[in-house]
């Protein structure tokens, strides 16, 4: 401990985390008191940067007071139940991580550390915020997610230059609209896993918003004023009650991920088909079409489809340019065709048997769950740029033949079928690095098979298979 309480007294820098400590050290709220033999006392620095992350530290003193040059403190990954009223004595203190311990309160006295900037309270016991936090006026960057915060304290309104705010993962039921209207410099806003019933209106008040995510809540509508957040290019929303979604959110100019699963939409809007997308999902819907121009448009059919990154879990196909993209909802027998809100689902029907000519540039398919549903005649011949293709659960008793015409597989999943063999033209799908053949009955397997067990590419191995 002397001679790395030596080394912090030249650089003004102390990290002894993963010590294993249980207390810290009573030196270090001493360190200038401890000039040894040797040493130039004038050339010792007062303690700036201290860091005590990962131990089994359960207090800190109120000395912490002694050292009030220090701008960085991580007390993260501890046993901390409170913290020091000297917090607030720290004047100098930019950023302060203090998550993953076992907190259940903040002291109002933080609120006194005026120069902090990020301040990292997740993973605690916490019920709610210090409103004392509103005179930090420099604060950027505030995490407090994975607690008990019912609510947010109005005095963070202050707070102008908070850009980054993460509070998933608590028991919010509302989002202040005065917060969202004074905090216009917010980039990132996480408060997905939360209670929220609704969005502020004054969400649009955030042009610079650039990520916003608030899946998993029990939001049933996206106001109209969200076309003021221009700057946004990830939008989260799934996991809510949403039945229908604003034509505003067409004016959206920058927006490249847009989720929507497990919600409640029943359409799509036109005015959406306008967004230039790379990634859309739209799974878990009751969706029964698409708009048609979605087809009609050409540069949106480019990124959805033919930039392949179209993340539809219970997509079926593009039944043609005219009609647009139709998409049924994961069919299973187990869930009574009710989904997780309780709405009725319509067992899928069968897809055309050119159901996929207008998905030529398409590389990811998954039509999973979706029992019955492959077409009639041949069609995954009309794809043939498909490297990845998911077909469990899919009752298929026959793997269809057209299938081994796709030279660019990688991936295919047949597993929780009801297949009893593996045709041995299976050898030409030489681009086949992943195959997935598990839970189904087949007892033998053709020869093309037994290479791709022996380079370790048939996972996981077919029950029943006799060798």
């Amino acid at each position: 401990m002397d001679r790395v309480l030596k080394a912090a007294r030249a650089s003004g820098s102390l990290n002894l985390s993963n010590r294993s400590l249980k207390e810290v050290p009573y030196e270090v709220y001493k360190s200038l008191d401890a000039v040894g033999e040797g040493e130039k006392w004038w050339e010792a620095v007062e303690l700036q940067k201290l860091i005590l992350a990962h131990n089994d530290i359960e207090s800190l003193r109120e000395d912490l007071r002694n050292l009030p040059l220090l701008s960085v403190l991580n007390v993260s990954h501890n046993k901390l139940s409170h913290l020091p009223a000297a917090i607030g004595e720290l004047h100098m203190l930019k950023s302060l991580d203090v998550s993953f311990n076992l907190l259940l309160n903040i002291p109002e006295e933080v609120g006194s550390a005026t120069s902090l900037v990020k301040f990292d309270c997740s993973n605690n016991q916490l019920k709610d915020l210090p409103g004392s936090l509103g005179r930090c006026l420099n604060l950027s960057e505030l995490k407090a997610s994975n607690n008990c915060i019912t609510s947010l304290p109005e005095e963070l309104v202050n707070c102008s230059k908070l850009s980054k705010l993460d509070v998933e993962g608590n028991k919010l039921t509302v989002l202040s609209e005065s917060i969202f209207a004074s905090c216009i410099m917010l980039t990132e806003l996480n408060a997905s896993k939360n209670l929220l019933s609704g969005m502020p209106q004054s969400i649009g008040s955030l042009s610079r918003l650039i990520r916003l995510d608030l899946h998993q809540n029990r939001i049933s509508s996206i106001p109209s004023s969200i076309m003021g957040c221009s700057s946004l290019v990830e939008f989260y929303m799934g996991n809510n009650l949403l039945s229908s979604l604003p034509a505003e959110i067409g004016a959206l100019p920058r927006l490249g991920t847009f989720d929507l699963h497990s919600n409640q939409l029943k359409e799509y809007p036109v005015e959406a088909c306008k967004l230039r997308l790379s990634v859309l999902d739209l799974s878990n819907n009751s969706l029964s079409g698409l708009p048609s121009e979605i087809g009609e448009d050409h540069s949106l059919i480019r990124d959805l489809i033919g930039n392949c990154i179209l993340v539809l879990n219970s997509v079926l196909a593009v039944e043609s340019t005219q009609a647009g993209a139709h998409l049924s909802p994961e069919y299973d027998d187990n869930l009574a065709e009710t989904s997780t809100y309780g709405q009725s689902y319509a067992k899928p029907s069968k897809i055309p048997s050119n159901g996929f000519e207008a998905a030529s540039k398409l590389r990811i398919l998954d039509l999973s769950g979706n029992a019955g549903c492959l077409p009639e005649h041949p069609a995954f011949s009309s794809l043939p740029l498909l490297q990845e293709l998911y077909l469990r659960r899919m009752r298929i008793s026959e793997i269809p033949s057209d299938l081994l015409g796709l030279q660019k597989l990688r991936v295919l999943d047949l597993s929780q079928n009801s297949l009893h063999s593996v045709p041995e033209g299976f050898k030409i799908l030489t681009s086949l690095t992943e195959l997935d053949l598990s839970d189904n009955n087949i007892t033998t397997l053709p020869p093309s098979c037994w290479k791709l067990v022996l380079q370790g590419l048939l996972e996981p191995y077919p029950t029943g298979v006799e060798t």
